[in-house]
């Protein structure tokens, strides 16, 4: 079972808890802070899909920040953690985690307690960095990366580095992704295909096909199918990261 709802203390991120084992977390271009067997990890930015029981553990909790907000927080690059779920221990000082877990352990509800560990980081770290959200607005938008690059005053290659350390990857891929993850929603809305890849921008049907296949490694209706019965037994907001 998966259950999530918007934090009300951090912009753009979302607690969620998970329970159960099984399902599919597929590329969202975000990264999430865990906490599970009296453990803190870091999932990093995703290329592609993973099980969601490599990460041990009957329940987990996670708060999933938005794309490019993670890397200042937890004060390493994201594309070091791309692909990769990292104890925390490997990232922090020991001795700051063990303070941290022992402080997590007495929340009943966990994702609070990882939502108000966000709330101290971002307090230390100051105001955030206006480049990742500027980049995925222009993303989500339709820009082309060659506009983006020019209206944020910088050139492709620079561009390039700064979304590799915001995102994990290039903005082209962060915006196959985001595009991805809207064709997702629109099909599990029920929009018929061919409209679904017209409206989120694909070059034609057989384009967005191809596009689930490389980033989510399934069809786009067994994507649905299957999304359709996780709703049937809980549920399920659109940018959940996990499927049935």
């Amino acid at each position: 079972m998966y259950q999530e709802r918007p934090s009300r203390a951090v912009a753009g991120a979302v607690l969620w808890r998970a329970t159960g084992g099984g399902g599919v977390v597929l590329p969202d271009g975000c990264m999430d802070l865990l906490w599970t067997g009296g453990r803190l990890l870091v999932a990093g930015p995703d290329t592609g899909p993973h099980p969601a029981g490599e990460v041990p553990g009957d329940t987990v909790a996670g708060i999933r920040f938005a794309p490019g907000a993670a890397p200042a927080l937890i004060g390493v690059p994201a594309h070091l953690l791309r692909d990769a779920r990292t104890e925390l221990t490997a990232l922090w000082p020991a001795r700051e985690v063990r303070r941290l877990t022992g402080q997590l352990a007495r929340y009943a509800d966990p994702a609070a307690g990882l939502e108000a560990l966000a709330v101290r980081r971002a307090a230390e770290t100051g105001p955030p960095d206006p480049f990742p959200a500027e980049v995925v607005a222009r993303l989500r938008a339709g820009e082309p990366v060659a506009s983006i690059a020019a209206a944020v005053g910088f050139g492709e290659r620079r561009l390039r580095r700064r979304s590799l350390d915001a995102f994990g990857y290039g903005a082209r891929t962060l915006g196959r992704i985001l595009r991805l993850r809207r064709a997702l929603g629109l099909a599990c809305a029920g929009m018929p295909y061919a409209e679904v890849a017209d409206v989120a921008g694909y070059a034609d049907q057989a384009h967005l096909a191809r596009e689930v296949r490389a980033l989510a490694g399934t069809t786009l209706g067994a994507y649905a199918a299957g999304s359709a019965g996780a709703k049937r037994e809980t549920p399920q907001p659109s940018g959940s990261r996990t499927t049935a």
